[in-house]
């Protein structure tokens, strides 16, 4: 803990200190003696021998499991992100609608979707596609998976996109419509391109979300990095470090994302400060004064 107080609380003193000290040092060595015990519980069962490891040196292993796994989850994933964030956008335009249906039919679509666990979102899908033979046997498990995904994330997304929107000053689009421009040019030329810079940070996490929920796949029998992963320790008795790389691939996968999102959000936000991004023009179009964005430059 910080020495200098905030205002979230006040500067602890002389014998604060000292107690805060002490406890963190009793934390580490609980954390310690945890780690310890855990440690000699996996070296008697023979779980962090070097044979365990061994598999995963072997090209067969990375061909049959791993990679098909990491292909079955980045497909998941991918298509999942993209049809959440069109139905994302179409039901948090929808919820903003002067039609007072539309609004009503997106409000209870993106509150039901929102409200059901997407385990057993999959479980329902995988359940209806198969009893009406929606898609071809082999791929009903990645379209449960997907739909279910699209369902869930679009819903969450949704209310980001509409939150973002509201963030906006209401003054640009008075102006927009005080120059005759239509509701949808203002939504699509004014308010969504500038919204897309507010709502990155919590679409970044979102798209985060899909790509972990893929692995509940594993459920309905869909080929990801997961299962794969629980069949190699089936196969090879390393269920540890099989489950220990696929939880690195997933940070590597994860942090992918988010660092390729990230400047991409950089790039936008540095567009928008000198008013040469793609949300400048729209607004400059239509003579909207934007605070800290010089829209003078050519």
């Amino acid at each position: 803990m910080s020495d200098r107080a905030t205002v979230l609380y006040d500067a602890p003193g002389p014998k604060a200190r000292v107690i805060y000290r002490l406890i963190s040092v009793a934390v580490a060595i609980v954390a310690l003696a945890v780690a310890y015990v855990v440690y000699r519980a996996l070296e008697d069962k023979d779980q962090l021998t070097s044979a365990k490891w061994d598999p995963f040196l072997q090209a067969d292993v990375w061909t049959t499991y791993l990679l098909p796994g990491i292909k079955g989850t980045l497909v998941a994933a991918a298509l999942s992100i993209v049809f959440a964030l069109v139905l994302g956008a179409i039901l948090g335009i929808g919820r903003l609608s002067d039609h007072r249906v539309v609004r009503i039919i997106s409000g209870v679509f993106v509150e039901l979707f929102r409200a059901i666990p997407v385990l057993l979102l999959m479980i329902f899908m995988y359940a209806v596609f198969a009893e009406y033979k929606v898609f071809k046997l082999d791929l009903l498990a990645l379209a449960a998976v997907v739909v279910s995904l699209t369902l869930y994330n679009g819903s969450v997304i949704a209310e980001i996109v509409r939150s973002g929107i509201n963030s906006l000053p209401r003054g640009q689009s008075e102006a927009a419509k005080a120059l005759g421009m239509r509701k949808s040019q203002i939504m699509a030329t004014i308010l969504l391109p500038q919204a897309i810079t507010t709502m990155l940070p919590a679409l970044i996490s979102q798209m985060v979300v899909a790509l972990k929920d893929s692995a509940l796949g594993y459920i309905i029998g869909y080929t990801e990095l997961v299962r794969q992963s629980t069949q190699i320790g089936a196969a090879f008795r390393n269920y540890l470090p099989a489950l220990i790389v696929a939880a690195v691939i997933m940070i590597i996968l994860n942090s992918s994302l988010t660092y390729l999102a990230t400047k991409v959000e950089k790039r936008l936000r540095s567009g928008k400060r000198k008013g040469k991004g793609p949300i400048a023009a729209p607004i400059a179009a239509v003579g909207v004064s934007v605070p800290g964005m010089d829209l003078t430059e050519p």
